[in-house]
């Protein structure tokens, strides 16, 4: 289940930090943007007719266009409000999902995503009952 998801936004910035001793070099940026791209972004890229484009900046404003629709939406806090560890689930295999959907929201629910993870697994397990003897304070 490999899903890319492209934010233009954070793609270009992160590019723009690791590149920033050559943000004057557009030739050099323009060459080097293709780098960090995965694979569906480098078939727009290699797609790019010649002299389509003219810039650095020309080349992020049509990669943001053309990805602006595949960046990621916020998921609400309740997606985590309903997610349990399944039944011959592994923990590993909930920690996984759960911290996966977490990551998708964009508040700060410390407090509330800790409980929620908390109360997700079985009563019984050795995990729940550690989290609750022992209150965690941060996520991290």
């Amino acid at each position: 289940m490999y899903n890319e998801r492209i934010d233009p936004v954070e793609h270009v910035n992160h590019f723009n930090q690791r590149m920033a001793v050559h943000s004057k070099n557009e030739a050099l940026m323009c060459k080097m943007f293709p780098s960090s791209l995965r694979p569906v972004a480098m078939r727009w890229f290699n797609g790019l007719g010649a002299g389509s484009i003219d810039s650095f900046k020309g080349l992020t404003r049509a990669f943001g266009s053309r990805f602006i629709t595949c960046s990621r939406v916020p998921r609400p806090l309740d997606s985590l409000l309903s997610m349990t560890m399944r039944e011959g689930e592994t923990l590993k295999t909930y920690s996984d999902r759960y911290w996966e959907m977490f990551n998708e929201i964009d508040e700060d629910f410390d407090d509330m995503t800790i409980r929620t993870f908390r109360v997700g697994l079985p009563a019984e397990h050795g995990l729940r009952k550690s989290l609750t003897g022992k209150p965690v304070n941060s996520v991290r």
